[in-house]
């Protein structure tokens, strides 16, 4: 795995701990969610175009 595929992966996994603490702490938040899922969607391209 590349080092900025590696670093996308790590970064949607820590915007997924964030996102599940918040939620937990305060309440469901969907713009957040939204911005995990787009995260989520940019390193799945990413991985997938093998990343550089």
């Amino acid at each position: 795995m590349p080092g900025s595929a590696k670093a996308m992966s790590v970064c949607t996994v820590s915007g997924l701990v964030v996102a599940t603490a918040y939620t937990a702490a305060l309440g469901g938040n969907g713009w957040l969610w939204f911005a995990w899922v787009v995260l989520g969607l940019v390193t799945v391209g990413v991985l997938v175009s093998g990343g550089t």
